[in-house]
C-alpha cells in the first residue's frame, strides 16, 4: 500500500493533516480516531487543534467529552512538570547551576503552542557534563531515587547514553532525566555542546533556560530519528512540525536551520523530519527549506527502506495490522537506533542480553 493511500485510510493522520475533515468522519472512524489519539498520546493536542479551528461543535458530544478529558489530563500533567522544574531549581539552588529544560518541559515553560494539550510525563534537563555528578548526588540527597537498579543498565546509561539513569521522586512520581548531550556519545563527535549552552535562552527570573529555536527544533528531529527507536514516535513528528510552523515567523529561522544542522552533525535527522512531516502531516514545509535539506539525503536504497518502514512504525495503533514485512521493518529500525549509539561488538552483546532478558520474562509469565 502506498504511503498516500495508507495515510488517507488512517483517521488520526487524516485529521492531523486536514482538521476540517473531522465533520465528515462516520461514527466507526470517529471511534477509531479517539482510540488512535489515546494510544499516540495526542488526544489533548487534537482537542486544541479542533478548538483553534472552531471545529468542536461539529463533533458528537461523546467525542467532544473524550477529547476534552484528554486535554484536561494533559494540562494537569503540564502543571505537574512545571512544578517538578521548580523543585529541581530548589534542590540545586546551592550549586549555582543554570538548567536547560528539554522537550515537553521546555515547550511548557516557554509557553509554546505545541505545549497546549500535550501530554508530558517526565522532565528532561540538560546540564554541563562536568556538573552531572554533583547534580545527581544533590538530587539523591534531596529525596530523588534511581528508577534503574540493574547494574548492567546503570553501566549502559553511563557508558553509552547521553543521559544519566532516570531519577524519580517517591512522592510526586515524576521521572527526571539528566542529560549532558542531546544525542548519544557515539553520535556527537561533531556536536558542539558549548555552542548549545551558549545560545540557550533565559525564560524566567530564576535563570531557567531552553534551547534556542534552531537548536530546539533540531533536538526534536534528533530525538526521533537519531536517539529514539522511531516506533510510536508520531507525537514527536507532530512536535517537530509545530516547532517549524511557530518558529518560521522569526527572522532567518528557515535560512539558518539547515546550516545549523550541518554544523552540529544533525543534517540527516533534520532531512528525515522534514520529509515525513511533509508526507504524513502535510506540514507545509517551505520548498526552499526542503531543497536545502537535500544536502543530507541518504542513498536511494536507504531512503526506500525508510519510506517503507517509518510511516507505520510511527503509529503504535497500527500494530494490529502488522504483516511479517512490517514487523521486519520495525526490527530493522530498532537495530538502527542502537547502531547509532554503539559500536558493532558492544551492540551485538547488548541486543543479545536484552533478547535473553525478554525471553526469560516471557517464560516466567507464561
Amino acid at each position: 500500500m502506498s504511503t498516500a493511500l495508507w495515510v488517507a485510510r488512517n483517521p488520526l493522520l487524516r485529521i492531523l493533516r486536514s482538521p476540517s475533515d473531522v465533520a465528515q468522519l462516520p461514527v466507526p472512524e470517529l471511534e477509531e480516531l479517539i482510540c488512535q489519539a489515546r494510544q499516540e498520546r495526542l488526544g489533548g493536542h487534537l482537542w486544541h487543534v479542533l478548538e483553534a479551528n472552531s471545529l468542536l461543535q461539529s463533533l458528537h458530544p461523546v467525542v467532544r467529552r473524550q477529547l476534552r478529558s484528554s486535554f484536561l489530563e494533559a494540562e494537569y500533567h503540564r502543571q505537574r512538570i512545571l512544578w517538578e522544574a521548580d523543585r529541581i531549581h530548589w534542590a540545586l539552588r546551592d550549586l549555582g547551576l543554570s538548567i536547560i529544560l528539554l522537550k515537553g518541559g521546555a515547550y511548557a515553560a516557554a509557553n509554546l503552542d505545541i505545549a497546549k494539550g500535550r501530554f508530558v510525563r517526565d522532565l528532561d534537563v540538560l546540564l554541563p557534563k562536568e556538573c552531572l555528578s554533583a547534580a545527581e548526588k544533590t538530587l539523591i540527597e534531596a529525596g530523588w531515587e534511581h528508577v534503574v537498579l540493574d547494574d548492567y543498565d546503570q553501566r549502559y546509561y553511563r557508558l553509552w547514553s547521553h543521559e544519566l539513569p532516570p531519577l524519580v521522586h517517591p512522592d510526586r512520581r515524576t521521572e527526571l532525566d539528566l542529560h549532558h548531550a542531546i544525542v548519544p556519545r557515539s553520535s556527537y563527535r561533531r556536536l558542539d555542546m558549548l555552542s548549545l549552552h551558549a545560545s540557550a535562552i533565559v525564560i524566567d527570573t530564576r535563570g531557567t533556560k531552553v534551547l534556542a529555536p534552531l537548536d530546539m527544533t533540531l533536538h526534536c528531529a534528533a530525538h526521533l530519528f537519531q536517539t529514539g527507536e522511531i516506533r510510536g514516535g508520531l507525537r514527536d513528528l507532530v512536535d517537530f512540525a509545530a516547532l517549524v510552523r511557530q518558529f518560521s515567523s522569526q527572522p532567518a529561522f528557515q535560512e539558518n536551520l539547515v546550516p545549523r544542522a550541518l554544523q552540529l552533525g544533525l543534517g540527516r535527522p533534520l532531512y528525515y523530519a522534514l520529509r515525513y512531516a511533509t508526507r504524513l502531516l502535510n506540514a507545509g514545509i517551505p520548498e526552499p527549506l526542503m531543497h536545502a535539506s537535500e544536502a543530507a539525503r541518504p542513498s536511494p536504497l536507504v531512503l526506500a527502506f525508510m519510506d517503507f518502514a517509518i510511516p507505520q512504525a510511527l503509529l503504535r495503533s497500527s500494530a494490529h495490522n502488522e504483516s511479517w514485512l512490517v514487523r521486519f521493518g520495525h526490527v530493522s529500525l530498532y537495530i538502527r537506533s542502537h547502531w547509532l549509539r554503539m559500536p558493532p561488538l558492544p551492540l551485538a552483546m547488548h541486543i543479545a542480553r536484552k533478547s535473553l532478558r525478554r525471553w526469560k520474562f516471557r517464560e516466567s509469565n507464561a
